[in-house]
């Protein structure tokens, strides 16, 4: 596993998605909440890249899955972190 730090910010633009803290911010108020029974990679407004992303690093325990699970988070209602 690469023990490199990243940022939240960094998992968006790794997405694809702009970075900005505004627009991250802006992001998460569109997309929240998500429902209990529905998976972060499962929801309708990834691109299937996007959702592969996301379930592989997840479930894979690998680089990007703290910001992962830190996104996950944030869009059932946690406090965004600092972008």
């Amino acid at each position: 596993m690469d023990l490199s730090f990243h940022h939240f910010s960094d998992l968006f633009a790794q997405l694809g998605l702009p970075a900005e803290e505004a627009d991250i911010r802006a992001f998460i108020t569109t997309h929240s909440p998500l429902a209990d029974d529905l998976e972060l990679w499962e929801a309708p407004f990834w691109t299937p890249a996007q959702a592969t992303l996301l379930r592989d690093e997840y479930m894979e325990d690998a680089d990007w899955a703290e910001m992962v699970d830190q996104l996950n988070l944030a869009l059932r209602g946690a406090p965004v972190p600092g972008a």
